[in-house]
C-alpha cells in the first residue's frame, strides 16, 4: 500500500506520468476509431446491402446513442464500484462490433453490431477518464488534453483505415478492425496493474467514498454541461456541413472541401495539446470563456471569406472548438469530485451526443434557408456558450 501512495504522490509532484497516459491515450485512439469507422462504412452498406438512406441514418443515430448517451450510466456504476476491466473490455467489444457489422447478413444484425460497438465505446470512456485524472497529478488539464487528443485522432483515423480495407476486401474487410482493438485490449491488460497503482487508496477499498464527502457543485456543473452542449452543436454543425459549404457556396471541388475539413480537424488536435497546458497555467474558466468569445466572430468571418482564407479561419475554429474537450472534462470532475465517472460520462458522452442530435435541425435550416444562413445560426451559438461560461465559478478550490 505504501508503494501505491508513493506513486500517487510522485505523480502529483511530477505531473503527467507519460507511460500511463500513453496507454490511456492509445486506448482512447483505438476505441474512437470505431466511431469514425461507422460514417465511412455507411456508403458501402447502402451500395452493397441495398439500405435506404433512412436506414443508413438510423445506423449513425444508433452509434451516437449507444456510444454517447449511455456513458453517464457507466460512469454512475464505476463511481459506486470502480471497474478498471471496462477499459480493455470496452476497446475489444467496440472493435468486435464494428468488425462484425461488415459481414452481418441482415439489417437487424448490422444494427445490433453497431449498437454493441457503441456500448463498448461507452463503457471505455468514463473509467479511462477517471484514470487519466489519476495519472495526471497536478497537471490535470494537460493530462486530459493528452487523453482527449487520442480520441480526436482515433475518430479521424476511422475512415482512413476503414475505406481502403473495404475497397480492397469488400465489406468483409471490416474484420481487420478487430485486430488493433484486440492488440490494444491485451496491452491494456498488461498495463492494468501499473495503472491501478495510481488509484487513490480510498478507491481501492470502497470506491470513491472519501471523495463523496466533498459536496458536488451541481449548479455550476449543469451550466458547464450547457457550454459543452453548445460547443458540440457548433462542432457537429461545422463537421457535417463544411464540405457542402465549400462545394455549393464557394464552388470548389469535393477534394478541396475534404481538405478544408481535414485542416479543421487537425488544427483541433493541435489546439487540444495547446489549450490543456494553458488551462493549467491561467485557469480552466479563462480558456473555455476565451474560446467561446472568439468562436462567433471567427465563424462569421468564415462566411465572408474565400476558399483559402476560409481554411485559415477553419484552423482557428477547429482549435477553439475541439481544443477545450479535455479542459471541460477536468472542470466537470472538479465540480463533482465524488462523481468523476459520471462527470466524464456526461461531458464526454451525453452532452456531445446531444450536440450530434442537433445536426439534423441545422440541416433542415440549411434546406429551408440555405447554407450561409445556417452558418450564421452556428455563429450565434457560441454567444449562448459565452454567457453560460461567464457564470461559472473557478473549478478548482
Amino acid at each position: 500500500m505504501t508503494g501505491s501512495i508513493f506513486l500517487v504522490e510522485d505523480g502529483a509532484r511530477k505531473g503527467v506520468n507519460r507511460r500511463a497516459m500513453a496507454t490511456l491515450s492509445a486506448g482512447h485512439l483505438f476505441t474512437d476509431v470505431n466511431q469514425g469507422a461507422v460514417a465511412a462504412l455507411v456508403p458501402f452498406l447502402v451500395a452493397e446491402r441495398g439500405l435506404s438512406l433512412a436506414a443508413a441514418g438510423s445506423l449513425v443515430l444508433a452509434a451516437t446513442l449507444s456510444s454517447s448517451i449511455v456513458q453517464p450510466l457507466f460512469g454512475y456504476f464505476s463511481d459506486n464500484r470502480p471497474l478498471p476491466a471496462l477499459m480493455p473490455l470496452g476497446v475489444m467489444v467496440g472493435g468486435a462490433g464494428i468488425a462484425l457489422a461488415g459481414v452481418a447478413p441482415t439489417y437487424p444484425l448490422i444494427l445490433a453490431c453497431i449498437l454493441v460497438s457503441g456500448l463498448g465505446v461507452a463503457a471505455f470512456h468514463p473509467e479511462s477518464a477517471r484514470f487519466a485524472n489519476y495519472v495526471s497529478g497536478a497537471r490535470r488539464a494537460r493530462g486530459m488534453s493528452f487523453f482527449s487528443v487520442g480520441g480526436n485522432a482515433g475518430f479521424a483515423l476511422g475512415p482512413v483505415l476503414t475505406t481502403p480495407l473495404v475497397l480492397y476486401f469488400g465489406l468483409s474487410g471490416t474484420l481487420f478492425l478487430a485486430l488493433p482493438a484486440a492488440l490494444m485490449g491485451f496491452a491494456f491488460l498488461h498495463e492494468l496493474p501499473r495503472l491501478l497503482s495510481f488509484r487513490p487508496e480510498s478507491s481501492e477499498t470502497n470506491g470513491e467514498r472519501d471523495a463523496d464527502a466533498t459536496p458536488g457543485r451541481w449548479g455550476p456543473f449543469v451550466r458547464m454541461v450547457g457550454v459543452v452542449t453548445v460547443r458540440s452543436f457548433v462542432y457537429f454543425g461545422m463537421v457535417t456541413f463544411v464540405g457542402s459549404y465549400y462545394v455549393r457556396v464557394l464552388g470548389t471541388s469535393p477534394a478541396l472541401a475534404n481538405t478544408a475539413l481535414s485542416v479543421m480537424l487537425f488544427a483541433g488536435a493541435v489546439g487540444t495539446l495547446a489549450l490543456g497546458p494553458l488551462a493549467d497555467r491561467v485557469g480552466r474558466k479563462v480558456v473555455v470563456t476565451g474560446t467561446m468569445l472568439v468562436l462567433a466572430p471567427l465563424i462569421y468571418a468564415f462566411t465572408l471569406a474565400g476558399p483559402l482564407p476560409g481554411m485559415a479561419l477553419l484552423a482557428l475554429i477547429g482549435a477553439a472548438t475541439i481544443g477545450t474537450f479535455g479542459v471541460t472534462v477536468v472542470m466537470g470532475q472538479e465540480y463533482l469530485p465524488g462523481r468523476i465517472g459520471v462527470a466524464a460520462g456526461i461531458t464526454m458522452g451525453l452532452s456531445i451526443g446531444l450536440g450530434g442530435l442537433g445536426a439534423p435541425f441545422l440541416g433542415a435550416l440549411a434546406d429551408a434557408y440555405g447554407l450561409p444562413t445556417m452558418m450564421l445560426a452556428v455563429a450565434s451559438l457560441p454567444l449562448l456558450g459565452l454567457v453560460l461560461s461567464l457564470s461559472l465559478p473557478r473549478a478548482t478550490k
